[in-house]
């Protein structure tokens, strides 16, 4: 009976399109912290200034700007593999080149040729998460769309373990070169998933450049209009607002986490050996739960309760901060919060899945997911002035505070349009 019970709840995760999720996940994953952890790691090891390193932060700014060449992916099809496939065997393997001359670069002699490499790895990554993305909206159902957010954080989340972690501890043996160019090789599970996979079965889709710049933006807001001022007509700005404010606290709280951490007490080895075991454990874990929640009580209730979760769990900070220096309560603190963020990240790329036309998918998935980022790039900018201004306890309280509104406005949402897709 157990052994059935556990068979049922591992069952969704079996299917072919889900594993396949799961795999561009992987690879979608690893090529982030190869220009970020890995990268900075290099660098200081051949003394390059902090400056010129907090600089090289600027590479990745086509993960914020992707949705300005969007388009050309939902337009054009370049290959008997189909327009997905096609472009994602083109994008992939473009990738692998850069990141194996990334690693033949030498940053001691030629740190412009680095920097070049380094934004062409960036490029060509944001624009592999703008089709891995396209393709598992349009080759899933409704239904399936967040056990398939879910296996893809799963992989996403393994990814950048094996890049960021993995990478720094093959640096410490071999050269950089080496792992570079092993990170590389591995990228190759990528094109061999592009080759076995299925092309999604969309038989609409833009016939000029101009129809899949300008139409993504019309079919998006006016999708819900009626006849005369009825409600409807304010549904999309709605969905939007919900995008940008439900993980506002969340992000908000987790921007200073270290910080916070620091100025309580805790030592870097505590915040390290926690972060890094119990948070990414727990983050794996609510990805995982949040997929196999969301298939029994579905997408819209899902986005409720872990909103309310994540509400809760971000109080936990604020009793830590009255509680100070408590090991056990850190560990009980970063694993709620890792596993709230888990479960409503899964349900909150669904969400934004399911408001996406499949038609338009890139495009729109593109300026949702560079909407979601806005807080973090922007908001998070401001969190220092605010706990100067609130202290520690009602700062984290007003964090936990914002996730009310973008609840209610889903509560909105779901009143007017009465949609199955949430």
């Amino acid at each position: 009976m157990i052994f059935d019970s556990i068979q049922n709840i591992f069952k969704p995760y079996s299917d072919k399109k889900i594993i396949i999720s799961m795999i561009m996940g992987f690879v979608a994953g690893l090529p982030l912290l190869l220009t970020i952890t890995l990268l900075q790691a290099w660098l200081t090891d051949v003394n390059v200034s902090k400056s010129t390193i907090g600089l090289f932060a600027l590479i990745g700014l086509p993960y914020s700007l992707k949705f300005l060449w969007a388009p050309i992916f939902d337009r054009y099809v370049i290959s008997p593999l189909g327009r997905r496939r096609g472009w994602l065997l083109f994008v992939q393997v473009l990738l692998i080149i850069s990141i194996f001359l990334l690693g033949q670069s030498n940053p001691e002699i030629n740190l412009y040729n680095v920097a070049v490499l380094s934004l062409s790895v960036t490029f060509f990554s944001a624009s592999q998460d703008i089709i891995i993305d396209a393709y598992r909206r349009e080759s899933l159902l409704e239904r399936e769309q967040t056990i398939g957010a879910s296996a893809y954080v799963l992989g996403y989340r393994f990814g950048a373990l094996a890049a960021g972690a993995g990478g720094l501890i093959l640096a410490d043996i071999y050269s950089y070169s080496f792992v570079y160019t092993l990170m590389s090789l591995i990228m190759l599970i990528g094109v061999v998933t592009t080759f076995f996979a299925n092309e999604p079965k969309i038989t609409a889709q833009p016939t000029t450049l101009k129809e899949s710049i300008i139409e993504p933006f019309k079919e998006f807001f006016n999708r819900y209009q009626v006849e005369k001022n009825d409600i409807q007509k304010y549904v999309p700005y709605l969905i939007l607002l919900f995008v940008l404010l439900y993980k506002v606290g969340d992000t908000m709280a987790h921007s200073l986490s270290t910080n916070f951490y620091l100025e309580i007490g805790f030592s870097k080895t505590e915040i390290g050996t926690v972060v890094k075991f119990f948070g990414l454990g727990a983050t794996l874990i609510g990805a995982f739960v949040g997929g196999v929640l969301s298939l029994k009580i579905g997408l819209y209730k899902s986005l409720i309760y872990f909103g309310v979760f994540q509400l809760i769990a971000t109080l936990g900070f604020a009793v830590l901060f009255y509680t100070g220096d408590n090991i056990i309560m850190l560990i009980g603190v970063i694993t709620l919060e890792n596993l709230a963020a888990g479960m409503g990240y899964t349900a909150y790329l669904a969400f934004i899945a399911n408001m996406t036309s499949k038609q338009f998918t890139a495009t729109q998935f593109a300026l949702m997911t560079a909407l979601m980022s806005l807080p973090r790039t922007f908001l998070s900018g401001t969190s220092g002035f605010l706990v100067e201004m609130l202290d520690w306890d009602i700062y984290f309280i007003f964090c936990s505070l914002i996730a009310i509104p973008a609840l209610l406005i889903l509560k909105k949402i779901k009143f007017i349009i009465k949609d199955e897709q949430i």
